[in-house]
């Protein structure tokens, strides 16, 4: 029988998703396989829909594991949460075939970005906001979304250390929205490269702020050459907000955090 769950997670205290050799204990993967085992009364390693790196928050994780352990969805949420730490929390549980993959099943992934820009610092949201105090020009990002929202060779935006066998990704929709001091920027895609949002999001500042003219911005997508579009931008304000399958499998994910704008 095959498993598929949904997670919400602050990555603050975690080297990310993955289980490592070394820092085991401060991995989400860690707790997360060690809670199910409990539950499930045998060793379980799971596979996730996105993998998220240190420091990188989730929504919506997706995972699944096999078991031949029969329990009540109430039994398995509760018993599994029990054994979970505060900042790591199972939302879901759905029933899925064995032809599902939380990973490579994936129609597409969405990742947000939350920018606090004000003039001054905010210590309450240091770990869950990006802060900047520049002047953002929004109506300059929206304008360069028509170079970022299609099929291509995104390799400007690929740190080094990235594993994709491809760097032609498909970028699916990519929005902006703005209240007050809050920015909030959603992309969706088939799939990321290392870094990738992080890095569009720098992009989409040094535009937004005048560092990088309007009219640049495509040139510099087509040289393929990360060093010339700046500084990435930290992993604390990155969430990933949610990932889509095909509506066989029946996981309904929903938005389950809206800031109303």
């Amino acid at each position: 029988m095959r498993l598929a769950l949904c997670l919400e997670y602050k990555g603050t205290k975690y080297y990310g998703w993955q289980i490592q050799k070394h820092h085991q204990e401060k991995t989400i993967q860690y707790h997360v396989d060690r809670a199910i085992s409990k539950i499930a009364n045998h060793p379980v390693k799971t596979a996730c829909g996105g993998r998220t790196d240190t420091g990188v928050h989730a929504f919506m994780q997706v995972i699944h594991f096999d078991t031949d352990t029969r329990r009540t969805k109430l039994n398995w949420l509760r018993g599994i949460n029990t054994f979970l730490p505060d900042d790591i929390l199972l939302k879901d549980i759905f029933n899925v075939d064995e032809k599902f993959h939380a990973r490579f099943s994936v129609i597409d992934r969405t990742y947000r970005y939350i920018i606090i820009n004000k003039p001054y610092q905010l210590t309450a949201f240091n770990e869950n906001f990006f802060q900047i105090n520049k002047k953002i020009n929004i109506s300059k990002i929206e304008k360069s979304f028509k170079y970022l929202k299609c099929k291509r060779d995104f390799s400007t935006f690929q740190s080094s250390g990235c594993v994709s066998p491809s760097p032609i990704k498909n970028i699916k929709a990519i929005s902006i929205k703005s209240k007050k001091d809050i920015l909030i920027i959603d992309i969706t895609a088939n799939s990321f490269l290392y870094h990738m949002v992080r890095n569009i999001v720098g992009f989409l500042i040094d535009i937004g702020s005048g560092k990088i003219p309007l009219r640049d911005a495509n040139r510099l997508i087509e040289t393929c050459d990360r060093s010339k579009i700046g500084l990435s931008v930290p992993p604390h304000g990155l969430y990933l907000l949610k990932i889509r399958y095909p509506h066989r499998y029946n996981i309904s994910l929903e938005d389950k955090f809206s800031i109303s704008i």
